[in-house]
């Protein structure tokens, strides 16, 4: 999902550095990451927020361009460009809606069906920001499928697919229904929010046509919770 920038009156950065940038495959067009949790995609305003995946691919791996964005608390996969060429393909991809992404989520309560969709448009909150809010006149289009993955005492393992991208878009959506996402200092009521300590999404795997050879290729990293 595409990400808000925090200000340093919103949060107190300090990202981990251990694990600093695990790298899931590299090629000569692809550097396939897992984001810790904690990490900004891009940085911030001011010095204080420089610290980000794009900055820590830059230094490791000249050349890394940023594709795309998880929010600052998401865990998982991440993919960057190392040129300019590959990066406008798999921009396309973002903007077709042709990769196939996967998140694991554990929210909040029990869900009694075993799937579902919800298609519920977005649009940022601006007294607010950078919270958002469903908003059916003014809102993007936002599509999320779900899938029950596991029941817990008085929680839900779930498989979220975004079918399109908006900003804090899962979060939002299962907030919609009843079911914050555990550990959600944005959207998850007192429960929720300190029944974990981060939050519980994770981006599992993501599908793409690789810029060169053509090939779909899937990259899946563990999740941590």
């Amino acid at each position: 999902m595409s990400e808000a920038r925090p200000t340093t009156a919103q949060l107190t950065y300090a990202p981990p550095t251990e694990p600093y940038l695990p790298v899931l495959h590299s090629d000569g067009d692809l550097l396939v990451i897992s984001k810790p949790s904690g990490l900004l995609s891009v940085p911030g305003r001011g010095p204080a927020l420089a610290d980000c995946v794009a900055s820590r691919a830059a230094a490791l791996h000249p050349g890394a361009l940023i594709v795309h964005r998880l929010d600052m608390d998401t865990s998982g996969v991440m993919v960057l460009a190392r040129n300019r060429q590959a990066q406008g393909h798999l921009g396309r991809q973002f903007e077709q809606r042709q990769i196939g992404k996967t998140y694991v989520a554990r929210v909040w309560g029990t869900i009694t069906a075993n799937a579902g969709n919800i298609d519920a448009p977005l649009i940022c909150d601006w007294p607010n920001r950078p919270r958002q809010i469903i908003d059916p006149l003014h809102g993007k289009s936002a599509q999320t499928a779900w899938q029950v993955m596991d029941r817990e005492a008085n929680a839900t393992r779930i498989h979220l697919m975004p079918k399109t991208g908006r900003s804090h878009q899962l979060r939002v959506h299962m907030l919609s229904i009843g079911h914050p996402i555990l550990g959600d200092n944005l959207y998850a009521h007192p429960e929720a929010l300190t029944a974990a300590d981060r939050l519980q999404l994770h981006a599992q795997s993501l599908s793409l046509t690789h810029p060169s050879t053509g090939d779909e290729i899937t990259f899946a990293d563990v999740c941590p919770f």
